[in-house]
């Protein structure tokens, strides 16, 4: 095997160096493959005298490194106190885009309060907050068209509330209901619809970034016209995923954006503490594909800075990374206590400077697009919808015991109808210990 290898790689080498004697035409009698390596060297000025041999990329005689990149400069349109910033341009946005984009991010806001607050009274499981990154995805669903596909990670909600998902949708999923898209297998906050083409989240972090180029791919090939945008968090930038991702789009030509909503913090772990370079966008270099960096806390230039990476994907059909600067005012989920490690001054600072609804209420009402009034029924309207949709949620029984066993495959395998009946079997003698009554139907859909 030892010798058939080093034949292998005697013919590998014949065949990728040949002698510039050869390339030029000029027969030469060369005895072994590592000959015909080291004899380059004896004959190249004889073969620049018979041919200009270029090679396809610039050359330099000096020995230096490449120099680190500098952080690219983040895109704004509005202030920290919600005023156009001097010489930007604003986006030609509608009244009635803008105005949605603000409700969309008050009612995610007050969506999170009370749910936050249920799973601290016990009601549901788990929750996580988009306190500080409202506007990431609010206004990047804004941006697209409808019939694009949203790959998100588990902060985008605001992309489903601005695309129609209903605040009971929401609701039926957290309390894993019998109308809860998921039939109770998921952990709340994991939603998804293919009617509105958001993609159902998936908690292990980055395994959507190369679904999402596969996705682009094929909408490419579709030729349908839409693009895919792809969200993740900074501590996804890190898995090796991001990277396949990258290479496979740029590679493919995919219309995908990919877009890095950089909070400062993987869970625990500072951006500092990630990663050493001068910004997530940098990376877009090595794959050779455009890249946006922007302030995530300011709607308007994410919803400007979404839209043109947008057209870039799609007119020329190549990915584009966008990295929106931001920072999670809340903890990482209700399984986190952030003041852990980090400060309460870091927290306060960042509050004062960050908030993006604050910045966009200023924003609509210096355009005469909103007012006290709209404010107030706003704030009383969508705190008691969302508390209706909660009272109506958790008054509805959990799915049916048999969805247990449904929707892998078509007709139910031998050993699936197995265990099923041993749940039947195991129910029939000890249902005394569970809350049968709480699930649509009982025992008898498993039957």
């Amino acid at each position: 095997s030892t010798l058939l290898l080093m034949l292998a790689l005697s013919r590998l080498f014949t065949a990728r160096f040949r002698t510039p004697s050869q390339r030029c035409g000029v027969s030469a009698a060369v005895p072994s493959a590592l000959h015909r390596v080291t004899t380059r060297h004896f004959s190249w000025s004889a073969c620049q005298a018979q041919t200009d041999v270029s090679l396809p990329f610039e050359t330099t005689a000096c020995l230096e490194l490449v120099p680190e990149s500098k952080p690219h400069a983040v895109y704004q349109i509005l202030n920290v106190h919600g005023a156009v910033v001097a010489g930007a341009k604003e986006p030609e946005i509608r009244k009635d885009v803008a105005q949605k984009m603000y409700v969309s991010m008050v009612k995610l806001s007050i969506l999170d309060t009370i749910s936050y607050e249920a799973q601290r009274q016990g009601r549901i499981s788990f929750y996580l907050t988009h306190t500080g990154e409202e506007a990431v995805s609010v206004a990047s669903a804004a941006a697209l068209v409808s019939s694009d596909i949203i790959f998100a990670q588990y902060r985008e909600a605001g992309a489903l509330l601005y695309r129609g998902f209903t605040i009971l949708e929401c609701m039926h999923q957290n309390f894993a209901s019998k109308f809860g898209h998921g039939k109770g297998r998921q952990m709340p906050i994991h939603y998804g619809s293919a009617k509105l083409n958001y993609v159902t989240i998936s908690s292990p972090l980055a395994t959507q970034l190369p679904q999402a180029a596969g996705a682009a791919y094929g909408v490419k090939l579709d030729g349908a016209g839409r693009a895919v945008l792809c969200v993740f968090g900074d501590g996804a930038a890190s898995e090796g995923d991001f990277h396949a991702a990258l290479n496979f789009a740029a590679t493919l030509a995919c219309p995908v954006i990919f877009l890095c909503r950089n909070n400062q913090y993987a869970i625990s772990t500072p951006a500092a503490e990630q990663f050493h370079g001068a910004a997530i966008t940098a990376r877009a270099a090595g794959y050779g594909i455009p890249a946006i960096r922007v302030d995530g806390s300011d709607a308007l230039a994410m919803y400007a800075a979404i839209a043109h990476a947008r057209d870039v994907a799609h007119t020329k059909c190549v990915p584009v990374l966008v990295e929106a600067l931001t920072y999670r005012l809340g903890h990482h989920s209700t399984s986190d206590d952030s003041t852990r490690y980090r400060s309460a001054e870091e927290i306060k600072r960042w509050r004062v400077t960050t908030n993006p609804i604050e910045r966009m209420r200023a924003y609509v009402m210096s355009k005469g697009w909103w007012d006290a009034g709209m404010e107030e029924r706003l704030q009383v309207g969508a705190r008691q919808e969302v508390l209706n949709a909660l009272e109506e949620a958790e008054m509805t029984p959990k799915p049916a015991l048999a969805h247990l066993f449904t929707d892998v495959y078509d007709e139910l395998p031998p050993h699936l109808q197995a265990q099923q009946q041993q749940l039947l079997e195991h129910l029939h003698r000890h249902g005394q210990h569970y809350a049968l009554h709480g699930f649509d139907g009982g025992v008898k859909t498993l039957e």
